[in-house]
């Protein structure tokens, strides 16, 4: 798979770059906006990486203009401009998807495959992802517990999905606050805590545990329920 990282940070760049070429991608940087849609041309990426807040012309006006010349590249914006706003404008102006600085790499790397499978017309990712007798509907978003639907309000039910989606895995309190509380800029970080607490007591009897790890974050381990 080929890459195209746009990206004017360059220790971010040099990084990014290095860590997907550890996991087999093959990546093109570039630098600078204005040159960006000529590298994009010339070297017909798999999946383009685009930062907006570039010199010489900004990211969206890139995505525009490499949109309106055909280009069909399926393009994540990565951005520190993670209002909704921002996002929704980017979505608007052809991006596939939105991943807000800073990132999992985990995360970013499954995004960026899952695209290039559904370009492709190969998308090998079954309609459900079922873990501990919890299956999480990737159509509607609903969690099912042997079946049976789980009665949960949003916030709680986000929290699940993003936890089901690394089973056994930590995750940190700050990428599951953005998750449960995307572009909410006037709650407080501890406020996922909150949540944490409600979805613990309501999926007990699913045999799921949700472990708080002190000064990592949270994860869900196969009890006995």
């Amino acid at each position: 798979m080929k890459l195209m990282l746009v990206e004017d940070n360059a220790t971010m760049r040099e990084t990014l770059a290095r860590s997907l070429a550890r996991r087999g991608i093959e990546v093109v940087c570039c630098d600078d906006g204005a040159r960006a849609l000529t590298v994009w041309r010339e070297t017909r990426p798999d999946a383009v990486l685009l930062d907006l807040s570039l010199p010489g012309r900004d990211g969206l006006d890139v995505l525009s203009a490499a949109r309106n010349d055909g280009l069909r590249t399926p393009v994540i914006i990565l951005t520190a401009r993670g209002t909704v706003g921002d996002r929704i404008l980017g979505l608007n102006t052809g991006a596939d998807d939105y991943l807000p600085k800073p990132f999992d790499l985990d995360e970013l790397e499954a995004r960026v495959r899952a695209l290039v499978r559904r370009a492709s017309g190969v998308d090998a990712t079954p309609a459900a992802a079922s873990w501990c007798g919890l299956t999480v509907d990737r159509d509607s978003g609903a969690v099912y517990h042997d079946g049976q639907a789980l009665e949960l309000p949003p916030r709680e039910l986000a929290l699940l999905r993003a936890l089901l989606a690394r089973p056994g895995q930590a995750m940190a309190k700050e990428r599951l606050f953005e998750l449960v509380f995307p572009g909410e800029t006037d709650v407080q970080p501890e406020a996922i805590e909150v949540v944490a607490y409600r979805l613990r007591k309501k999926i007990g009897h699913t045999g799921a545990q949700l472990v708080t790890l002190r000064g990592l974050g949270y994860l869900l381990k196969a009890g006995t329920p």
